[in-house]
């Protein structure tokens, strides 16, 4: 399974290890350890100093860390501390506003996978530049908690935000991005409906606070029943006909359909392996 097709994100505190030892075996594609918002102050060292002998080994989930903000005084050290582990997978940027931010940590860190999450009004609209900013960034994300402080919104008022993050990721060519985490974990009905509407705004998979978040985000992303009948017929039909075609319920099949519905199917193939 490669991060790519990661559906499900889950956080654990960097200063907690027996919860970082669960969500390891939670069933989550990525686990992400925290050693920011999740970590208090006077704790941040001990974090730190866990999360690097975590990762003196290689995990069977992909491990990735969420430093402290860059301009912070904590960040430095998070880098030195954990850069060119081997169980280090990927590097979780909070508060990025410019490309240079993700130039300086590529530089820095030795170019491991970068994921820059957006959290301010600056960082959306330098969207596009940052997905663009160095070869080792795989992916942009939201921070929608303090996008939605920065803004002064409701949850509604973030669509336009999420929407160019899709797009920035897309123009870019970096992987459709996963949504900002759900906070209430006990809303699992909240949390379906909102997986439902991020997938239909384009999002891929969703980052989680609670392992009880998991199924919950992976039935909302895996393609249903129809979804499956639907892209394989498509593709017998690309693959019988050829060039632009349409379908026997009318519908127009061209290249980026035929894209679409290899994407729902490789989707597929990850539930099966």
């Amino acid at each position: 399974m490669t991060t790519a097709l990661a559906l499900t994100l889950l956080y654990a505190p960097g200063d907690r290890p027996g919860t970082v030892a669960k969500a390891l075996t939670s069933g989550a594609d990525v686990v992400i350890v925290d050693l920011e918002d999740a970590v208090p102050a006077d704790r941040k060292e001990y974090a730190r100093s866990a999360t690097a002998e975590l990762l003196t080994a290689h995990h069977a989930v992909p491990v990735h860390v969420r430093v402290n903000a860059l301009d912070g005084p904590h960040a430095g050290a998070d880098l030195r501390a954990v850069a060119g582990l081997p169980g280090l997978a990927g590097l979780r940027l909070p508060k990025v506003t410019d490309p240079a931010t993700v130039v300086r940590v590529a530089e820095l860190a030795d170019s491991p996978p970068l994921y820059a999450l957006l959290e301010s009004a600056l960082g959306i609209e330098q969207a596009y530049a940052v997905a663009r900013a160095h070869p080792a960034l795989r992916g942009i994300c939201l921070g929608e908690a303090d996008l939605r402080a920065d803004l002064g919104v409701a949850d509604a008022g973030l669509d336009w935000a999420r929407s160019r993050v899709v797009c920035a990721s897309r123009a870019a060519g970096l992987a459709p991005p996963a949504q900002s985490v759900f906070p209430d974990v006990r809303d699992l009905d909240g949390l379906a409906t909102s997986c439902a509407h991020g997938r239909a705004l384009g999002f891929l998979g969703r980052a989680a606070i609670h392992p009880r978040q998991l199924p919950v985000i992976e039935r909302a992303y895996l393609p249903g029943p129809a979804e499956v009948a639907e892209a394989e017929q498509i593709i017998k039909a690309a693959e019988t006909e050829g060039g632009a075609l349409a379908l026997p319920n009318g519908r127009f099949v061209d290249t980026a359909v035929v894209a679409g519905a290899r994407r729902t199917l490789s989707l597929l193939k990850r539930r099966r392996g």
